[in-house]
């Protein structure tokens, strides 16, 4: 389930563009300069996947605890019900909802200090615009937390989120590389497939947690524990 991550991180970016588009196209980066301004872009990247992945780490904890309960089945079904249902729910719909409301205050201070950020064109700058980009709010990464979270190993919801991070860098690379690259028709016509790759991803997490017996995709619950217990001694 590892490969659905860099395929929802691939197509999220196009999402990604409209959301922090914008901050990335503004990032302090040597635009004189293109050996400089690519290493200067690697690092932004570096920040937002070291912010994924410490998410990954805090929900692997918690699909943990939901493994060792003998509930990690049950939770992969849970989990891409919960994917297919947020593709399917209008984005106006959920935007009337705050969920992010008991941690308002928090993430007004991140969009603060982001802002502050912009203002200086140092590596460590660059770095702390991409790790504070990485811990705002996004429905996509939602989604793949949701998928990090029903991970049976804390290491697999760590490299999980690592390569949903990863999926997003070529596209998120070429708007600050050239703003211009992708144009409104393209961006509107990729926006109707990202629901359709949730959905898809969702029945892949249903289909794990039947455990039906196809390698890979499915496997039975035995084999599945029998697994767990090898890695664990």
């Amino acid at each position: 389930m590892l490969y659905t991550a860099i395929i929802f991180g691939l197509i999220s970016s196009f999402h990604c563009i409209g959301m922090c588009g914008p901050i990335a196209m503004m990032l302090p980066v040597d635009r004189n300069n293109k050996v400089k301004k690519i290493t200067q872009i690697f690092v932004y990247h570096l920040g937002r996947i070291i912010a994924y992945s410490s998410l990954g780490l805090v929900f692997g904890v918690l699909g943990k605890g939901f493994f060792l309960a003998g509930m990690q089945q049950q939770l992969s079904i849970l989990v891409g019900i919960l994917i297919i249902l947020i593709a399917l729910i209008p984005e106006k719909t959920l935007a009337q909802y705050n969920f992010s409301k008991p941690v308002y205050k928090i993430i007004s201070k991140v969009k603060t200090h982001l802002g502050k950020q912009f203002k200086k064109k140092s590596y460590s700058s660059l770095f702390t615009i991409g790790l504070l980009n990485g811990y705002l709010p996004c429905g996509m990464v939602y989604v793949a937390l949701f998928g990090a979270l029903a991970m049976p190993y804390l290491s697999y919801s760590i490299l999980y989120m690592l390569l949903y991070g990863l999926g997003t860098i070529p596209l998120m690379s070429l708007v600050v590389l050239v703003s211009n690259l992708i144009t409104n028709p393209i961006r509107n016509t990729i926006q109707k497939v990202i629901p359709l790759i949730a959905i898809f991803i969702g029945i892949l997490f249903i289909t794990r947690g039947l455990g039906l017996n196809i390698p890979y995709i499915s496997p039975s619950t035995t084999s599945l524990f029998v697994q767990a217990e090898a890695n664990c001694h």
